[in-house]
């Protein structure tokens, strides 16, 4: 039995301030995002005139929190921009393989949008792409990158979906609203070329949570009512949330009657909210009588997921406890969610899968630990020589 146990579906790389400036032309490295320093020596990540975030935000793992977070790239974990230093982690935990998402774009690639030249956005989608394939060059058997989207033009979208596949990317990085940045929505048919090459590819589609407006933010009237860690607790909850209503979007949107081999991942929204999200639909399916003017909608909703979608889950004890068989064995993926905020660090991994899957037969846990990862991303497994390195 291999002593790697884990393939981690939801981690983030922080991304290495040369990112952009060090690979766009020379005329467009003043309005690519760069790193600025403030006089308290702490860096923020700057797209124009305004500040997207600090990287030391979405690095907080093993040394701050969100309150108290990395000022700079030297207090971070190292793993969350060097590649060696991720692999070493990954060792320590018996993670074989992590899958990899981006920060400063966004989760669906919406920052870009801010820039308003579309040369500049599709080049900045790009090289984020090609500088993830160097950085996953380390292992890729082991590092597995995800193709963010310039989902602003299909055309583009699925050339570069076409681009990155034969780089080693292992899935498709695409927003959950779309509606939300004046596009089509997702069962209009202007989206066929995308869900065709995925499928033509055999490409998982993820729908990260925040890939849709996040324009309101963290309001200031309810920081100033609530407190703002009491605010930023309800956003972060409602965002997972707002996965439900991507699903039952794509669910009753047609999209996976029309391409039944398509699979979608809701990462990083958990699991416990699907079996009364499945359950509603089937209940309004029937009693809306919708086969009457949707005869496409061959399936009930529930067999739709099943059939076609995975969903995440790292921090959650209940579900894992008490509700894996009304979500479905096949359909669930772990992740660590390394190195945000509210990830799994360290001796927590395994203390909080010990704590949802202690009760699951070896073969259950076997499944959403492994084997439904390795099967979707198509993971390269460990050799006996990758064994006996870890055992040095």
């Amino acid at each position: 039995m291999s002593s790697y146990t884990i393939i981690d579906v939801d981690t983030h790389v922080t991304e290495t301030p040369d990112l952009w400036t060090s690979r766009v032309p020379a005329r467009m490295r003043e309005a690519v995002p760069h790193i600025d320093t403030d006089a308290h020596g702490r860096q923020w990540w700057v797209l124009g005139d305004k500040r997207l975030a600090s990287p030391g935000l979405s690095a907080t793992a093993g040394v701050g929190d969100m309150k108290h977070w990395p000022k700079n790239y030297d207090e971070m974990h190292p793993g969350a921009y060097d590649a060696k230093a991720r692999l070493t982690y990954m060792d320590q935990l018996g993670i074989w393989a992590m899958v990899m998402y981006p920060n400063v774009g966004g989760f669906g690639s919406q920052q870009f949008l801010k820039l308003g030249d579309p040369e500049l956005m599709l080049t900045c989608v790009q090289v984020y792409n090609d500088w993830q394939t160097e950085w996953a060059s380390a292992d890729a058997r082991r590092l597995l990158p995800i193709t963010s989207l310039p989902f602003w033009d299909v055309t583009a979208a699925v050339r570069e979906v076409q681009r990155c596949a034969p780089m080693g990317h292992k899935g498709i990085l695409f927003t959950g609203e779309p509606q939300s940045f004046g596009q089509p929505l997702l069962g209009d048919r202007y989206w066929d070329p995308l869900w065709e090459v995925a499928v033509e590819l055999d490409l998982p589609i993820s729908f990260h949570v925040g890939s849709g407006s996040m324009d309101l933010g963290l309001r200031k009237d309810k920081v100033a009512t609530y407190g703002r860690m009491a605010a930023f607790t309800e956003l972060s909850v409602e965002i997972l949330l707002r996965n439900g209503i991507q699903l039952s979007d794509l669910i009753m949107s047609g999209v996976l009657a029309r391409h039944p081999r398509i699979k979608f991942v809701s990462v990083e929204s958990g699991v416990g909210w699907i079996p009364f999200a499945l359950e509603a639909l089937d209940y309004q399916f029937i009693g809306n009588r919708v086969r009457e003017d949707r005869p496409d909608l061959d399936l009930m909703p529930s067999e739709y997921f099943t059939r076609n979608v995975y969903a995440c889950y790292w921090f959650e004890q209940t579900a894992p406890r008490r509700l894996l068989d009304k979500v479905g064995v096949d359909n669930i993926l772990f992740e660590t969610d390394f190195p945000h905020p509210t990830s799994l660090y360290g001796e927590e991994v395994q203390a909080r899968i010990t704590g949802g899957l202690s009760d699951c037969e070896e073969s259950v846990r076997h499944k959403i630990l492994w084997e439904n990862g390795r099967k979707l991303y198509k993971v390269t497994v460990p050799t006996a020589q990758d064994e006996a390195r870890r055992q040095v």
